[in-house]
């Protein structure tokens, strides 16, 4: 009846949905989490100071309610399984560009995204990482989809 690739996509939207519907307990409301772990990772010649968001609440909250990012810092979103990922805008002050990454580091798509938006921007095929930077700095250093980020968290 439906592919299962369908049924993966259907259940990461709900899975989300949940999430987005589910107080969030132990981080309060409107404060930016600026504490997670970080690794460098690189873009050609370009260094990344990048936040890790690994766990469902970390990933939930984002960049969300951050006033600014700095130029070269990022958030890497890290999922346990590849799956057609989206992301939307709410609750996040600055416009960002979300890469969709490969687990070898190759951007897949690329998308631009509105501050306080909820319009849904989504991987073209299952991964397992997003990087959200600045909107502009991909294109301002020429990367586009298929480039390849290098880093501890992705596979040789």
């Amino acid at each position: 009846m439906f592919s299962l690739a369908f049924k993966r996509h259907l259940a990461t939207l709900l899975g989300g949905l949940l999430l987005a519907s589910t107080p969030l307990l132990s981080h309060a409301q409107g404060e930016p989490q600026t504490r997670l772990p970080r690794i460098q990772l690189g873009a050609g010649m370009h260094l990344i100071d990048t936040q890790l968001a690994q766990t469902p609440e970390q990933r939930q909250i984002g960049l969300m309610w951050r006033k600014d990012l700095p130029q070269n810092e990022g958030m890497l979103f890290i999922f346990e399984q590849a799956t057609v990922q989206c992301f939307w805008m709410r609750n996040t002050l600055t416009a960002l560009t979300a890469a969709f990454v490969e687990d070898d580091g190759t951007i897949v798509n690329l998308a631009d995204m509105k501050p306080q938006s909820d319009d849904s921007h989504c991987s073209a095929k299952p991964v397992r990482f997003v990087l959200e930077m600045n909107q502009g700095w991909f294109k301002k250093r020429g990367i586009q989809a298929g480039f390849k980020l290098t880093g501890p968290a992705f596979k040789r």
